[in-house]
């Protein structure tokens, strides 16, 4: 799908955007307008593409279906290409020009940290960042709401697993900024859990691929296994690296990687034997009903549907918010649709649960682990 400069034509077919006064305005009578800022150009943006596509595919149907209370839902997207001064003056944009309702699917950790103030001032929600920083959730939020677990639980399940399988020489790549930091701290807990600390760490800058400096300090140490705390970009060019010098290494990454975007990065001798930690079900699982209505969904939005993790996130992340405003009534306000969301006591998306509540605005703490074999998963 062809990107069209910085604003991005995303919008649902609608009225005009939505326009009244903060804190608390009162959406046009047919439209509820969603902001979001997300990478959608440079070396990040199959991310928020994939995220958007899977939101788009199921706001498409409640569409199709008259809306929301006779409300048609609209999706506003800016770029940032993953660089939080952009993010910021979207959410500027966003908040302050385009009058939206609330904030939804931001990507990444250091742009989202990079408008938590301007949100908390605002009193605008942010629904489902795709970030499972610890920032977002400790202390509590009350404008955010997260769909995903977080990456500390994350790093729990996949050094349990390398403990399991003998890998005790374990080391830590994790990206110089916010995002990086957050996954590291979340290693050292996990590793202190089973009396270790990591054999080597190594950082490496957002969007970069000069990754050749952590792949040797790796080596030297004679990691067996390595945890990795970045976007795909510096991830596959590390994982590509690390094949190179003939390690036998077992590398592991965080969900935020973006697997359908690791995956395209590397050739199938590369990529194999590769662990990502999912924080979504098995996109081509069609036993689990929302996977299954995801697929549907997702053939009715796109001749040619490229499933994925990061876009079945989106479409979780879609009918979270679709319920939250069903809930808020026919004339929602901000703070309705706030205290809307709180009554998600535990709500079954379809084999996906979402536990929602006044002081715990954590969706989900569902992770499983999955590893790239020489073969794709696509049919």
């Amino acid at each position: 799908m062809g990107m069209l400069g910085l604003t991005l034509a995303l919008a649902l077919p609608g009225l005009p955007v939505l326009g009244a006064p903060a804190p608390n305005p009162k959406p046009a009578a047919a439209e509820l307008v969603l902001g979001q800022s997300a990478a959608f150009s440079g070396p990040s943006a199959m991310l928020g593409r994939e995220y958007r596509e899977g939101a788009l595919a199921y706001f498409s149907e409640v569409n199709r279906q008259g809306g929301i209370h006779g409300k048609r839902l609209k999706l506003l997207s800016l770029d940032d290409r993953y660089e939080p001064p952009l993010t910021l003056r979207n959410t500027r944009q966003l908040i302050e020009r385009d009058k939206v309702f609330a904030l939804f699917g931001y990507v990444g950790t250091p742009t989202v940290k990079a408008v938590l103030p301007l949100v908390e001032s605002a009193k605008i929600p942010l629904i489902a960042p795709l970030t499972g920083a610890q920032l977002l959730r400790q202390p509590h939020r009350p404008m955010v709401f997260n769909l995903r677990a977080s990456y500390h639980q994350e790093m729990d399940r996949m050094v349990n697993d390398l403990v399991r399988s003998g890998r005790h020489r374990i080391a830590v790549v994790y990206q110089n900024d916010a995002f990086g930091q957050d996954g590291l701290k979340g290693a050292l807990k996990a590793l202190k859990r089973h009396g270790l600390k990591p054999v080597a760490t190594a950082s490496v800058e957002r969007n970069s691929t000069q990754t050749g400096g952590a792949a040797r300090t790796m080596q030297q140490a004679n990691a067996n296994a390595v945890l990795i705390v970045a976007a795909y970009p510096s991830s596959a060019a590390f994982s590509r690296e690390m094949h190179r010098q003939g390690s036998t290494a077992q590398l592991m990454n965080v969900s935020f990687v973006g697997t359908s975007a690791l995956r395209a990065s590397l050739q199938s001798h590369e990529a194999s034997g590769i662990g990502v930690a999912q924080v979504v079900p098995f996109p081509w699982n069609e036993r689990v009903p929302v996977v299954r209505e995801y697929q549907h969904l997702m053939r009715r939005q796109q001749a040619k549907p490229h499933f994925g993790f990061s876009s079945l996130e989106g479409f979780l992340a879609a009918k979270m918010t679709v319920e939250g405003l069903r809930r808020a009534g026919p004339s929602p306000t901000r703070q309705r649709f706030v205290t809307a969301l709180e009554t998600m006591r535990n709500v079954d998306l379809g084999g996906y649960r979402v536990q929602l509540s006044p002081k715990d605005h954590n969706g989900s703490n569902y992770v499983d682990l999955t590893f790239l074999g020489s073969q794709r998963w696509e049919p």
